[in-house]
């Protein structure tokens, strides 16, 4: 069935063709009340059928206030998440916006579209995401109905209906990889993280590759691709990979918690860092120079991004084209090297 162009079609237009009430039509917008799914299935074709869209302009006339910014994260409340928020802080409070906070289930794309849709219901006029709720969203048609702008941060790879504001990640694993290379170890394991997150493909890749192009064959046994970037799946990591009767020299990992989790195993079963075993993280939050030893990492610009990705928000909400395409910035990683790490002995 061919789309229509949206010319002042109402919800009412949305309920009509679905056979629905508007009242369930707003609330299946805005994840409120209860319906089937497959009350949900037809109002979700109606609304892309009618091509309907919520006049954000009109709405942002009706509440005459100021305009308001929905921050969404997962529940794990990381050092990286402070990064976030001093970011988004410094954008929104320049500009005058206001800033709601929600927390996100990460269990898939409908649970990821009932809280950005509460965002909505509950007055944000854009959307900033942390990770993974960008990969969860993009492309969904409920999210296409809300009308209000998205921007993420820190994402694997650019997408095609938000706007992502990023590092290499791959050519940032790299980096890290070809130096624990440089300093003669071997048998390096990695750490990767959660399966849902499009950053863990893309740093994997990279430390493959880096692998490859120095001749060294990844050992499955020292691969640990499942788990979440936080500290207890960073310890459950260090326990399996350094019970391994052929333990690694150099550990890799996706984030500072995970490789805080780890070093804490390694004292644990009595092993003297770097001395023992190289430990690297990723990110370069807070944790990363207070821990003992101090990490070595990869720095992503956290707090720059988020602001950047604020700015980019804010200009979406006054920009007179609602068609100008979604961008895709990547921001340089930079390598700092404490002493987490030593030359193979």
């Amino acid at each position: 069935m061919a789309r229509r162009k949206q010319n002042g079609v109402t919800i009412r237009a949305v309920a009509q063709r679905a056979g629905v009430s508007a009242m369930t039509v707003s609330n299946v917008i805005n994840g409120a009340g209860r319906a089937s799914a497959a009350t949900v299935a037809t109002v979700r074709e109606a609304i892309i059928d009618l091509g309907y869209v919520p006049n954000l302009a009109a709405r942002r006339l009706a509440k005459a206030r100021a305009t308001t910014l929905g921050l969404l994260y997962s529940g794990r409340r990381m050092p990286f998440l402070d990064s976030v928020l001093v970011g988004t802080l410094r954008a929104t409070n320049a500009h005058g916006l206001q800033l709601i906070l929600r927390e996100g289930d990460v269990s898939g794309q409908e649970a990821a579209e009932r809280i950005a849709c509460d965002l909505v219901q509950n007055g944000a006029d854009a959307i900033l995401l942390v990770p993974p709720f960008a990969e969860l969203l993009s492309g969904s048609a409920v999210v296409k109905a809300l009308g209000v702008p998205m921007a993420a941060i820190a994402t694997g790879r650019r997408l095609p209906d938000i706007t992502t504001v990023r590092i290499d990640n791959h050519a940032a694993m790299q980096t890290v990889t070809d130096r624990i290379i440089a300093d003669g170890h071997r048998r390096i394991a990695y750490v990767a993280g959660p399966d849902h997150s499009s950053v863990v493909p893309a740093r994997l890749e990279g430390f493959l590759q880096a692998l490859g192009r120095h001749g060294i064959a990844p050992a499955p046994d020292l691969m640990v691709l499942h788990g979440d970037f936080d500290y207890a799946s960073g310890v459950a990591a260090g326990r399996a990979l350094l019970a391994n009767p052929a333990p690694p020299t150099a550990i890799i990992c996706s984030s500072d918690d995970l490789a805080a989790g780890v070093i804490a195993e390694a004292s644990r079963r009595g092993l003297s860092l770097p001395r023992d075993l190289s430990v690297t993280g990723f990110d370069d939050t807070m944790l990363a120079s207070r821990i003992w030893p101090p990490l070595t990492v990869v720095r992503q610009p956290t707090e720059e991004m988020a602001f950047r990705a604020t700015q980019c928000l804010i200009a979406a909400l006054t920009d007179e084209d609602p068609t100008r395409p979604v961008s895709d910035e990547i921001f340089d990683h930079i390598f700092v090297e404490r002493e987490s790490i030593s030359v193979v002995r």
